[in-house]
Formats: structure tokens, C-alpha cells, sequence
């Protein structure tokens, strides 16, 4: 079989090879990873959507606790979040967790029920917060009486990528405006943040709880 020739010719003369730095190279084809994201887009928009609308009627979670179905459909769309980016790393960037986070549902029993039963101690709960301050390894769970009461629990933190946060929580106090009255620390644990973005953070803990929570308009600082 003869070979193709290294030189071609036109009119009897003889034209020398493109030099490869003039060549023009075929684009590659795109990278498994891309090419499938196109055809299958992320479904973390319309499952955000989705969470914050079931969500926004439950009273922090006090209405889910009776209704089964609804915490059903709550679950599928965090579980649909977690999906659209198993692998993310949620954790690593301090300055994205870092924050004051308010609360706008979660499972947690300890926390509705001092929700629910504040009224008896003829007071309201207001923000309920979680700060986390990666540079420092501290959080803080805050629920606020206003004008200026807080149940608030001090713990230190450590970070553990992708999405693990380990905590130990050292002190807890319930205090007013100039007073205070401490418990004894109790709990230690983790949660992952199974999805995290600039407005909310979506996180389940080592007893199946889950929390929902957005990056809130101010800084606790205790």
C-alpha cells in the first residue's frame, strides 16, 4: 500500500509542511464530567426553591413535627441539595462557613421545644442563631429572648473536609440583661453541611436532625 506523502505538490512544484507552530489544532473533546453536566444540569436551583417554599409555612419546624408528609417532601429536596454536588467541599472555605446563621427549620427537639415553651416563661423566642467561627474553632448556638435574653451554648470546632464539622460544646447560660445563670455543658457530636451557598446552609447531624439555615443581615457577637 503506498504511503500518503510527506510533501505535497501542486503545478509540478513542490510545497513544504505547515510548520507545527502554524498549525490550527482540533479542539478536545470535552471532559467526561462536563459534557455529562450538560446533559443532566444541576437540579440545586429548582430543589432550593423547592425546600425554601415547604419550609416557609412550619414555624422553624414546630408545624413538620405533626406532619409526617411534610417533613417527607422537606427530607427529599435536602436530599436532592446534597445530590446535585456530592463531593463539594463546604467546609475548608472559613470565610463561606464562618458567620451568623438564623435558623429557619430544623428537627432538633431541644431547640423547638424551648421555641414552643417560651411563651410559659411569659417571653417570646426570637432569631435563633448558629455562629461559627472557623479561624477561631469556636460555635455558638444562640436562641434569643428579646429584648435581651439568650439561652446560649458555647463549644469548640474542628474542621474535617469535605463536609464535616466535629463539635464539643464546653458552657451553656441563660442570661438577661444583667444576669445570668449557667448550666452545666453537655453534648459533644458532628454535622455535615451537606450543601452550602451564599444565602443558605443545609446541614444533618450524627443523630439524623437536619438544618436549614441563611446566612443572617447582622453579626452575633455575644
Amino acid at each position: 500500500m503506498a504511503m500518503a506523502p510527506l510533501l505535497s505538490h501542486a503545478g509540478g512544484q513542490t510545497i513544504p509542511p505547515v510548520p507545527l507552530s502554524r498549525r490550527r489544532l482540533a479542539p478536545k473533546p470535552p471532559a467526561a464530567a462536563a459534557f455529562l453536566r450538560g446533559l443532566f444540569p444541576s437540579r440545586s436551583p429548582q430543589a432550593k426553591a423547592d425546600l425554601l417554599r415547604l419550609i416557609a409555612d412550619q414555624r422553624r419546624g414546630l408545624e413538620t413535627q405533626s406532619d409526617t408528609s411534610r417533613l417527607a417532601d422537606i427530607v427529599s429536596c435536602i436530599d436532592a441539595l446534597a445530590a446535585s454536588a456530592p463531593e463539594a467541599d463546604t467546609v475548608s472555605d472559613a470565610a463561606r462557613l464562618s458567620g451568623t446563621w438564623r435558623l429557619l427549620w430544623t428537627t432538633e427537639k431541644e431547640q423547638l421545644f424551648i421555641v414552643r415553651n417560651a411563651p410559659a416563661f411569659r417571653t417570646t423566642a426570637g432569631d435563633v442563631l448558629q455562629v461559627i467561627d472557623v479561624p477561631g474553632g469556636a460555635i455558638n448556638n444562640v436562641i434569643t429572648f428579646p429584648p435581651s435574653g439568650a439561652f446560649v451554648v458555647n463549644g469548640a470546632i474542628e474542621i474535617q473536609p469535605p463536609q464535616r464539622v466535629n463539635f464539643r460544646f464546653t458552657r451553656a447560660l441563660l442570661r438577661g440583661s444583667n444576669w445570668e445563670v449557667p448550666f452545666p455543658p453537655f453534648g459533644k457530636g458532628w454535622f455535615d453541611t451537606v450543601y452550602l451557598d451564599d444565602d443558605i446552609r443545609v446541614a444533618k447531624d450524627v443523630r439524623g436532625d437536619y438544618l436549614v439555615v441563611e446566612r443572617a443581615p447582622y453579626s452575633w457577637n455575644g
